[in-house]
């Protein structure tokens, strides 16, 4: 990507820009990194502008780390880059986050877009967290998130790696997990009124499809779409595919 990642203040992120396009704001998992989203970048820059803010997960102190520290922190973030409205996009841990957000400022939502959520089950650290010092096991464990393993990219396990052997990372994943555990949304989904697209991987093992299928049932008018042949991160394992559907939705919601 050539898009430099901006300081400011207390908020790290990357911009495509332009202040006359409606804001594509996209939202990283636990184990996020900005390559996540390179596909949606660089096929929604001309027309978007595609805003993706590092969430603060390592660096918030340990007593505030949780899915509502998060929060907080788009919300000032959004209200730091005065956007009027957002479509948010969120993935995994993201689109829990997308969904407490819209929930609480259901004025700045556009639209909602879902892939891979937490929020209501899921099984992002499996029946153990990954072993430290063990790069084989952390590389299984990264390639299972996807159908195809070979999406799982060396650089993708190492970022993985390097978190689970930061003590200081891998105490601050656990703890956002946990609470993102006790911040299941299935009680809340109703309330959401925006337009809203739940874009899964039939064969997601963190979030399965029925988890999907269960939003789209709490969610009132929201669209599910399967990607057939595909895990945790469509966006990365299925860019096309995602792309086109993510469009059509976009571009429906203008019309």
């Amino acid at each position: 990507m050539n898009y430099e990642i901006q300081e400011v203040d207390n908020f790290k992120f990357i911009e495509t820009g332009g202040e006359d396009k409606d804001v594509l704001l996209l939202l990283h998992g636990l184990f996020g990194a900005l390559s996540n989203f390179e596909g949606i970048i660089n096929h929604f820059n001309k027309d978007y502008n595609v805003v993706v803010p590092i969430l603060p997960i390592f660096e918030m102190p340990i007593r505030e780390v949780s899915v509502s520290g998060l929060v907080d922190h788009v919300v000032q973030f959004v209200e730091f880059k005065g956007f009027d409205k957002v479509n948010v996009l969120g993935n995994s841990l993201g689109g829990h986050i997308a969904l407490l957000y819209s929930l609480g400022n259901a004025d700045k939502i556009d639209s909602i877009i879902l892939t891979g959520s937490s929020g209501l089950f899921e099984n992002s650290l499996g029946s153990t967290f990954p072993k430290r010092g063990d790069y084989n096991f952390i590389k299984t464990k990264t390639e299972a998130t996807f159908f195809n393993p070979e999406v799982a990219t060396k650089e993708l396990v190492d970022e993985v790696y390097d978190i689970v052997n930061d003590r200081n990372k891998a105490i601050r994943v656990i703890a956002t997990a946990k609470t993102a555990v006790r911040h299941n949304l299935g009680d809340k989904l109703h309330q959401i009124k925006a337009p809203t697209l739940l874009i899964w991987g039939r064969e997601d093992s963190v979030t399965p499809a029925f988890v999907g299928e269960k939003f789209n049932e709490l969610i009132e008018g929201s669209k599910l779409v399967f990607v057939e042949e595909c895990g945790h991160a469509p966006m990365m394992e299925k860019p096309g595919e995602f792309n086109a559907i993510l469009e059509d939705f976009l571009t429906e919601l203008t019309n």
